[in-house]
Order: structure tokens, then C-alpha cells, then sequence
């Protein structure tokens, strides 16, 4: 039976595929591509559940039955007539096709994704494969250099490693604010889905546990359908298409995790001091999603997520956010990462661990960066390589804890660093170094590129922003 199944995934992850490039040989993207192979999906597996006697969502008329005997112009009229529909409707419809539009002008290239969907029984196929499946064109749609979709993705391996070591429970709720296609929910999920079988806990799993939040149409869509797939929110989608950092409602989580966009928040953008006074003010968007995931943690509640090494080191407003992180907030684990496992290049990330409710005594160091090299071609971050991690984190029982940095080894990576030698570094720095390597730069010179544009784009964000306060003062 496994067999077969794992036959039938790799034989439709390969159907699927070799449309993607039929679409791209056409001029056609990945991620145009993936957003109508999810339209044309859902209209079919509420056909699937109508023949089962089931009720459908879809109004009469904006039916798969409208649309599938439809050829040349008749089929792209009636395809645009169903999504501009559709993206009134309330609910999981509404948020599927969100901002839908049809991106395939060509009548015979939609005519070969629907031919491809109209091959299968959808909703009767089981969660894990249809996810699978709906996942692998995801991620090839990350490494698209063209689409820009990379910066949605973080590596499965570090995602499993955080909720491994984060350990969501069943009845406990878990938060993306900057959630992309959904990656961190579909692990957690995959991890709490096993710690009982009481029904009540299981339907609180799938409809209420989970919460993700993106500003971005298109992603919304994939994320909403992606955790469909996986059997999450079939009424409703647990995603919402917003401005997290805009976002003053005051529902809390028990769990957050996330890794929120790199780089400056967008020309245009309303400014989230104006909006949330009781932020400090920065204009830096890792900093500012920052203090919005310290807002909207329980008291009791875990976080993990990654930001990159200026959160830790900038000066004035990000070392008060620092200040108050460590004042109300156990922040008692730090994994340095290396360059090399993200899409966006050279940029050096850390994951924050940490707990609401008391101070921070000990933060523990797990340095899985110098001399550590990978690519995400040629050597990826897998999760054996930060097994050595999960097991000194010490999930569940951190007051066994024992670092493997001593005076006889002073290249051990985990090392513990006392309250007082956290509050004695200048403007409270948490950029933890004690690993000498024989390197003095180990990135690439794209890698180096890549960083220089970024600090360019930083600089240039602070120098319009002395420019503004210059001009208000004059004035």
C-alpha cells in the first residue's frame, strides 16, 4: 500500500512538473502557473465532494461543470467570469481566490492544466499525498530565480528543527504573522497531529489552532490552499491577507513562529509607529516584526524566529527593543545560523528562542556558524546537521543543559552566557563570538554583493528618514 502510494505521488509530482514546464517554455511562470493550477483545483474538488452528496461551496453557475467541456475563447471568458465571482464569496472561498485573476491567455495551455486536474479524484486523496504534491511545485516555485518566490521560503530543515524543539502541543494555538505559503503551521501541524486522538482536540487542530497573516494576495491563496491540502481550515481559512504589523486586534497565541521578510518595509507603507504608538520607533522591518510578535504572545507562551544580525547589534531604538526583550522575556537560546541556506543571499540569521513572562537569566549560544559552509544547491542545510543543536537545547528538560565549551575546548559551539555578562556588553549586543576560525570572511563574493546592496538600502532608508526629521525641524 505505501508502495503504491509513494508510485502515485512521485507519478502526479512528476505530471505536475512537466506542465510547470511546458507553462515556462511558454513564457508562462511558476507562479503564474501554481496560482491557476490552485483555482482550477479547488473547482474541481468541490465537484468531487457535490457527487459524494456533500454540499458545495460554489454558487450555480461558477461550477467546474461550467467551465470543464469549454474550449478557445469560451473557456477563458468563462474562467475569468468564475474567478471574478469567486473572489466575492466569504469564507474559504473568498480567501482562496483572493484578488483572483487569470494569468494564462493562451486557451490551450489552461485547457492542459485542466485536462491534468480532470485525471484525478482530488478530495478523496489523502492529505498527506495531496500536500505533497501541491508542495513540491511550491518549492520548485521558490527556486525560480525569476519569480522572486524565494523570499517566501525558509528551509524545511531549520522549520522542523525550530517547532521540534518549540514542541507546540495539541490544544495550544500557533501564530505566522509573516507566514508565506505556510510552511511553520504545516510543521507544527505535522507535529501536534499524533499527541491524541480525542476528536474535540483533533477538530480543534484543524479549525481553530492555527493563524497566519501575509500581505501579500497571491501568497494568502497559496497558503491557504496549501494547509486545504493538508485537511486545515476546510471552512475557513486560518490565513488572513493583512498588514501584521498594522494589526491592533488583541488575539493572543500560545506559540509563534516565524521569518519575517528581510529588508525595508515597502515604499508607500503606512508607518507602524503611526499606527502602534507603543512600538519604539525604527523604521526596520525585522525590529518592528519583532515587537509585534512580543505583543501578541501569552503569558507562558514560546517564540522562535529568525532575524538577522542587526536586530541584535544595531544601536539607540533597536537596542531599547532589546532591552525590553530581555527585561520581559526569558530569551534564553540563540542559534547563530550561517550564510548559504536562504534564497536571499549573505544575509547572516539567528534564531531567537524565547518564553513571556519573566527576565532573562542565561542565554545559551549555539554558534552553527563559524566555519560552517553550505549552499542551497550543492550542500543544503538538511536537519541532521543540526541534530547536535536539538539535543543540547535540551527540549522539555532545559535545566540539564550542559555546554560543550570549556576552557579545554574552546571551539565548543554550545556555550552558556550568565545575566551579568549579558548586561555588561555595550548597548546590551548580543552578537555572541568566542569561535576562532581560520577564515577572516568565509562567504562568496555573490554573497558579499548581495550584502552591500542590503546595508546600501539600509542606509539609504536611514538617510530619507534624517532627511524627513531635518525637514520637519526647518519647517
Amino acid at each position: 500500500m505505501a508502495g503504491n502510494q509513494t508510485k502515485s505521488e512521485s507519478t502526479l509530482i512528476k505530471k505536475v512538473g512537466d506542465i510547470a514546464n511546458v507553462m515556462a517554455a511558454a513564457g508562462v511562470g511558476f507562479t503564474d502557473y501554481i496560482t491557476q493550477l490552485t483555482y482550477i483545483l479547488f473547482l474541481k474538488m468541490d465537484e468531487e465532494k457535490e457527487e459524494m452528496g456533500l454540499s458545495s461551496s460554489i454558487p450555480d453557475g461558477y461550477k467546474w461543470k461550467d467551465l470543464v467541456d469549454l474550449n478557445g475563447l469560451g473557456l477563458i471568458e468563462k474562467y475569468e467570469e468564475i474567478l471574478k465571482e469567486l473572489a466575492k464569496e466569504d469564507g474559504l472561498i473568498g480567501t482562496i481566490f483572493t484578488k483572483a485573476s487569470n494569468k494564462i491567455d493562451r486557451p490551450v495551455l489552461l485547457a492542459k492544466i485542466i485536462d491534468m486536474v480532470k485525471g484525478e479524484n482530488w478530495y478523496m486523496m489523502e492529505g498527506d499525498l495531496k500536500g505533497a504534491i501541491y508542495e513540491s511545485i511550491l518549492e520548485k516555485n521558490g527556486q525560480d530565480k525569476k519569480s522572486g518566490a524565494g523570499q517566501y521560503f525558509t528551509p524545511r530543515s531549520l522549520i522542523k528543527t525550530m517547532v521540534d524543539v518549540t514542541d507546540p502541543k495539541i490544544t495550544e494555538t500557533v501564530a505566522d504573522p509573516a507566514c508565506g505559503t505556510g510552511g511553520f503551521l504545516l510543521a507544527a501541524y505535522d507535529h501536534m497531529k499524533g499527541q491524541s486522538k480525542e476528536i474535540s482536540k483533533q477538530n480543534f487542530l484543524k479549525n481553530n489552532a492555527f493563524f497566519g497573516a501575509d500581505n501579500t494576495p497571491l501568497v494568502v491563496t497559496l497558503a491557504s490552499m496549501n494547509l486545504y491540502l493538508h485537511d486545515i481550515g476546510t471552512n475557513k481559512s486560518p490565513i488572513v491577507c493583512q498588514d501584521s504589523l498594522l494589526d491592533t486586534s488583541d488575539r493572543m497565541f500560545d506559540v509563534i513562529l516565524a521569518n519575517p521578510p528581510f529588508g525595508t518595509r515597502p515604499q508607500g507603507s503606512v508607518e507602524v509607529y503611526a499606527n502602534r504608538p507603543e512600538f519604539v520607533k525604527t523604521s526596520d522591518n525585522q525590529v518592528n516584526f519583532l515587537q509585534h510578535i512580543m505583543s501578541i504572545v501569552k503569558t507562558g507562551g514560546r517564540v522562535a524566529v529568525v532575524l538577522p544580525d542587526n536586530v541584535l547589534t544595531d544601536g539607540n531604538a533597536t537596542a531599547k527593543v532589546r532591552e525590553k526583550l530581555l527585561k520581559e522575556f526569558n530569551l534564553h537560546t540563540i542559534l547563530r545560523l550561517p550564510t548559504g541556506i536562504f534564497y536571499a543571499q549573505g544575509v547572516k540569521t539567528n534564531v531567537l528562542f524565547f518564553e513571556k513572562g519573566k527576565p532573562t537569566e542565561d542565554i545559551w549560544v549555539y554558534d552553527y556558524r563559524t566555519g560552517i559552509k553550505h549552499t542551497l544547491v550543492q550542500k543544503p542545510l538538511t536537519r541532521e546537521n543540526l541534530d547536535d543543536f536539538v539535543d543540547c537545547y535540551c527540549s522539555g528538560h532545559m535545566q540539564d543543559r550542559l555546554p560543550t565549551y570549556s576552557v579545554d575546548n574552546p571551539n565548543g559551539r554550545w556555550r552558556k552566557f550568565s545575566k551579568e555578562e549579558v548586561y555588561a556588553r555595550d548597548q546590551l549586543k548580543l552578537d555572541f563570538k568566542w569561535i576562532v576560525s581560520e577564515e577572516d570572511d568565509d562567504r562568496t563574493l555573490a554573497e558579499m554583493i548581495a550584502q552591500i546592496k542590503e546595508e546600501a538600502t539600509s542606509i539609504a532608508g536611514a538617510v530619507a528618514e534624517l532627511e524627513k526629521l531635518i525637514g520637519e525641524v526647518e519647517a
